[in-house]
């Protein structure tokens, strides 16, 4: 898919894309293992997972699968940890910034569309003053079908009164350039987030890959008009 001309709006995903809230989920993750007598983890090997969800999250901490009966309690208790202490160490991604006052600067809006759910996304996005600069968030709670499918990112182009085609969806996850793909919009697969191991983001059939978010802002310079 070609660049679209002119570009109308760029929406992001939210952990391990805009924001890196990592610092803060191996900081309570650790904390909840050392409660329960557990040795704790390299941040690096929280940080893969995050882009995964708190499910995963709660399977690497404690080994408990979906199917297990503490399940559900174990989930909850990361989640209110989390909910306590969510902007503590969270920060916009270094080299972002600029990107974003480009846009703004441009008149260009840009917005967030993730699977967090609101419970944490507008308290985060309070946390670091970003609820004035942010034009749109759309977490799974106000939408039927959480990504992959493309409802969310629909709804947020439809509240930004921007057709699809014209706007640009940076993610860090496979599921994020599926969404994307999805609805139409030009997508950028953001190599700097919470790849696993394994991850090869070519393999996601972006419109393009940017390594760092520094590369992203030089790519914005040169694409606005």
């Amino acid at each position: 898919m070609a660049v679209p001309q002119p570009i109308a709006a760029v929406l992001f995903d939210l952990d391990g894309t805009l924001i890196d809230t990592a610092p803060d989920f191996v900081r309570v993750l650790n904390q909840l293992r050392q409660a329960r007598g557990l040795t704790t983890f390299a941040p690096d090997r929280i940080r893969q997972q995050v882009s995964n969800g708190a499910r995963a999250l709660v399977t690497l901490a404690f080994g408990a699968e979906s199917d297990n009966p503490h399940f559900a309690r174990d989930l909850e208790q990361l989640l209110d940890a989390y909910e306590q202490q969510l902007a503590v160490e969270s920060r916009v991604f270094p080299g972002l910034e600029p990107a974003l006052e480009i846009l703004e600067q441009r008149r260009i809006p840009w917005g967030i569309v993730t699977n967090k759910p609101s419970r944490f996304t507008l308290p985060l996005i309070a946390g670091l003053a970003l609820q004035d600069r942010c034009a749109v968030a759309v977490c799974p709670d106000q939408v039927k079908q959480r990504k992959p499918h493309p409802e969310a990112l629909f709804k947020a182009c439809d509240l930004l009164q921007v057709d699809p085609a014209q706007t640009l969806y940076v993610g860090d996850h496979a599921r994020d350039i599926e969404a994307g793909r999805r609805a139409g919009n030009y997508t950028v697969a953001a190599d700097w987030g919470y790849l696993d191991a394994g991850d090869d983001s070519r393999l996601w059939q972006a419109d393009t890959i940017m390594p760092t978010p520094q590369a992203f802002q030089r790519w914005l310079l040169d694409h606005l008009h």
